[in-house]
């Protein structure tokens, strides 16, 4: 069950009260900025953590069509449904959005420019709650990182298949549901990209089961021309 902290008393809470219940999650964005564009991705990562675990949700939002032209490059998933929804709802929104009833998921702002193609890989290795500098981040890094994980990817596809390890699948699942440490995730990634007792069939599987929640399009490149 997802555990996330309520920036409204600082406390972790569960983030729904029951695992089947409808859930709305709720994305407050006003302006056409990368702070904005930053809740839109915690609210697509947090809405897609609720689905794995079983969670079914309705995702809302009304970003201005500038912002929104934005989040789809992002490959961030469209909204579907509108505040009018039942069930309860979980608030994403920055530190200084207006105050709403309910848990409330605040998000740190976001300075500098970056090429949208690492933006998302950027800013998920962020702490929600960290304001990231893009002038400071290590953009070369992250353009290696995503290039020869899909490469990775495309070369395990072709390998025998073999299931998540069970063991890896829970450190994936701790990580996303201890208040949606996505961070963590990352690093869980890293170690099985080298580690030598996953076969490459199972590595292929874990990467594409975490990119559920990713949405790096990890398995991009799988059947293209090498």
């Amino acid at each position: 069950m997802l555990r996330i902290t309520d920036a409204r008393t600082g406390e972790p809470i569960d983030a729904v009260p029951a695992r089947r219940s409808l859930t709305r999650v709720e994305a407050h964005v006003e302006r056409d900025d990368l702070s904005a564009l930053r809740v839109l991705l915690v609210a697509d990562v947090l809405a897609r953590t609720l689905e794995l675990g079983g969670t079914p949700v309705v995702t809302v939002a009304d970003p201005p069509p500038e912002l929104r032209a934005r989040a789809d490059a992002l490959g961030i998933r469209r909204a579907e449904g509108d505040r009018s929804s039942a069930g309860p709802a979980l608030h994403v929104l920055a530190p200084d959005a207006t105050s709403v009833e309910g848990i409330r998921i605040e998000v740190a702002p976001v300075l500098g420019t970056a090429d949208p193609a690492l933006l998302r890989m950027v800013l998920l290795a962020a702490p929600r709650r960290q304001p990231v500098d893009l002038a400071a981040a290590d953009l070369d890094g992250a353009r290696e990182t995503l290039a020869r994980w899909r490469k990775s990817v495309a070369t395990w596809a072709t390998r025998p298949s073999r299931p998540v390890p069970e063991r890896v699948r829970q450190e994936l699942r701790a990580a996303w549901e201890d208040d949606l440490d996505v961070p963590a995730v990352l690093e869980v990634l890293r170690r099985v990209e080298h580690a030598d007792d996953v076969p490459d069939g199972a590595r292929f599987e874990t990467y594409a089961y975490a990119d559920r929640l990713l949405g790096l399009e990890l398995t991009r490149d799988i059947g293209a021309q090498r």
